[in-house]
């Protein structure tokens, strides 16, 4: 009987992410559609790839965390190839950027409880606002949720939307930082455990 209830509130909540992320998408690909964009050839129309990407933006993982990250990244380009990897590469800077600054605030609380003079604490602070471009290089595979291109007299204009798993880009994050505080610093072995001990 409890599973029962269970069950139903489980799928009462996803029905309701659906028809949310169903919404939003129609609305969204009716703007994109009004500004003269286009999906990609060959690729999935631009309504179900915006409902995919409301649908990851809006998951949660068992802790009621959002299970993945999403950013988007615009470029003008002369061809449509150089424009998206000039968008790609923008959308992985962003996902390194939410994460980075996340991290960042999560050892900056950490930074007062473990003591640090104040010039271990701005060796920190440096190194981790530094570490951005190197957590992008290190994310692996991202999820495309939307491409999507416009064309702009002889230019070609194109948005893309990625996702990357947050709990993988935190892991990589923290080994990114972790490698550079180790290389940049001369914190103590034991302060730098502490200092990255981030959940």
């Amino acid at each position: 009987m409890v599973f029962s209830v269970i069950a139903q509130k489980d799928n009462a909540a996803k029905k309701e992410l659906t028809t949310k992320a169903i919404k939003q998408a129609r609305k969204e690909a009716k703007k994109f559609n009004k500004d003269g964009f286009h999906a990609a050839y060959g690729a999935l129309p631009l309504d179900k790839q915006l409902e995919n990407a409301w649908l990851k933006q809006l998951a949660k993982d068992e802790e009621g965390l959002p299970q993945y990250i999403v950013e988007t990244g615009n470029s003008v380009a002369e061809t449509q190839t150089a424009a998206k990897i000039q968008a790609t590469e923008t959308a992985k800077l962003n996902i390194a950027g939410s994460i980075t600054t996340q991290i960042a605030a999560l050892i900056e609380n950490n930074i007062a409880n473990q003591q640090l003079n104040n010039q271990e604490a701005a060796s920190v602070t440096k190194t981790i606002a530094a570490s951005k471009n190197m957590i992008a290089q290190e994310l692996g595979r991202t999820l495309m949720l939307v491409e999507i291109y416009k064309k702009i007299g002889k230019n070609v204009e194109c948005d893309i939307r990625l996702a990357y798993d947050y709990k993988n880009a935190k892991e990589i994050a923290k080994k990114v930082m972790r490698q550079e505080l180790e290389k940049q610093t001369n914190i103590l072995q034991d302060k730098l455990d502490k200092l990255m001990d981030i959940k």
